[in-house]
């Protein structure tokens, strides 16, 4: 009985949205299409916002984020690059307060390439984005 609940519990833990302090935090998510990972490294400061996934992304402008819900907002930007085979793509900036509200006080986000739109539900982000707000450099780093 208890291997049946584990079976059936594992494969919604390993989508919930997950904090890992260090000296360069970061907050990810993965459904069974993508995964987006934010970092932060507090001693730069500098932020981060990885999409990916295992098809190449259309690789144009802008890189636009939407967020939908009760804080809805959408966010784009031409300084974003990708990776050498084009399934990750990713945006940095000093700031990210935009991107932790849409987070933290939406119901879903999106990550759209051109015609491509990438789904995060946002269902159990709100409080890992606020631990992820509070990352600050490690004392003796």
């Amino acid at each position: 009985m208890r291997l049946a609940l584990l079976l059936i519990l594992l494969p919604f833990q390993a989508q919930a949205w997950t904090f890992t302090p260090g000296l360069i935090c970061r907050l990810s998510h993965e459904t069974a299409d993508a995964k987006i990972e934010l970092t932060y490294d507090p001693a730069k400061p500098l932020y981060s916002v990885t999409v990916s996934r295992d098809a190449p992304l259309p690789n144009v402008d802008p890189f636009t984020m939407r967020f939908i819900g009760p804080a809805g907002r959408v966010i784009s930007t031409n300084r974003h690059t990708f990776n050498d085979d084009s399934t990750a793509v990713t945006a940095q900036d000093s700031g990210f307060g935009n991107v932790l509200d849409g987070l933290q006080f939406n119901d879903t986000a999106q990550a759209i390439l051109g015609t491509t739109t990438l789904t995060f539900p946002l269902q159990g982000a709100a409080e890992p984005t606020a631990e992820f707000r509070k990352c600050e450099v490690t004392v003796g780093a």
